[in-house]
């Protein structure tokens, strides 16, 4: 693997981070000695998900985590994505954003990928913050495993994919605090719609088989 930028005391803000993905993400960065960061529309919501965390982490809603933290991941419902980051373009210009939405839609044979007129949500990220530099990545982190206490390492591969070398290989250092994880570069972010539909897939997966499966990539 390429030699990876040193990360630690960067700041971790999450942008929804009140939901499971957003909330398990945090607590792992929390574990792992980084100052973090949830955001949320609500402040007391923020600080409540905060306090169920601990390990230091503060809550504050989303404008201020966007304006504090050095690096922020987007965990936000599909629905509210492109909303929310419209009103954010300010505090988030010259930022690493890390896109980890996963437009998805569910009905009676189960999860399926949306089409997005931009091409996937990291790509519609991009398109509105135009001023900073987004990467996607942890698309396929099993919640349930990043907030059980009983789980140590989480067994997974997170693919990285932008633009912008110094911005992937960053968050390639990040993923790879939470122990077990590897930041693995993905490609381009136009390649970023078949990682979020993916994910899918892995829903299937974990519905017959009972799992929390993830991805490991071999030869690397």
């Amino acid at each position: 693997m390429t030699d990876l930028p040193e990360v630690s005391g960067l700041t971790i803000g999450i942008l929804g981070g009140t939901g499971d993905q957003g909330k398990g993400l945090a607590r792992r960065f929390a574990l792992a000695g980084h100052p973090v960061l949830i955001g949320s529309r609500d402040a007391g919501r923020a600080q409540e998900a905060a306090d169920s965390i601990g390990n230091g982490a503060r809550g504050a809603e989303n404008a201020a985590v966007a304006a504090e933290a050095d690096i922020v991941i987007v965990a936000v419902p599909w629905d509210g994505h492109k909303a929310t980051l419209s009103a954010l373009r300010e505090p988030l210009a010259g930022k690493i954003v890390v896109d980890c939405v996963n437009p998805l839609g569910f009905d009676k044979q189960g999860a399926y990928a949306l089409p997005v007129e931009e091409g996937s949500a990291a790509q519609q990220a991009a398109a509105v913050l135009t001023d900073s530099r987004v990467v996607a990545a942890f698309h396929h982190v099993s919640a349930v495993l990043l907030l059980d206490p009983a789980v140590d390492k989480v067994d997974l591969d997170v693919l990285v994919l932008g633009d912008d070398r110094e911005a992937t290989d960053t968050v390639q250092a990040l993923a790879s605090v939470i122990p077990g994880v590897r930041g693995v570069y993905g490609g381009r972010l136009r390649n970023a719609h078949q990682v979020e539909a993916l994910t899918a897939n892995l829903i299937s997966i974990n519905r017959r088989y009972k799992a929390h499966a993830g991805v490991r990539l071999t030869d690397i």
